[in-house]
């Protein structure tokens, strides 16, 4: 796995999936919160299968 990500990038995924675990025990204390773990992962790692699937990314290749 190649990073895909730059450093905004992550930081603005880890913020949301933090973001949306919250829901989970918070607010409307719902499960539809987990779906915060798949930005937060992405975030965590610096690999976007969705980017690598239409080959694309937001990392300079400098930074690969």
């Amino acid at each position: 796995m190649q990073r895909n990500e730059a450093n905004w990038d992550r930081i603005l995924r880890l913020g949301l999936g933090i973001g949306l675990l919250l829901l989970v025990f918070v607010g409307p204390q719902t499960l539809w919160g987990l779906v915060g773990l798949v930005p937060l992962l992405t975030g965590a790692t610096g690999y976007c299968p969705l980017y690598q699937l239409v080959g694309r990314g937001t990392c300079s290749p400098a930074n690969n």
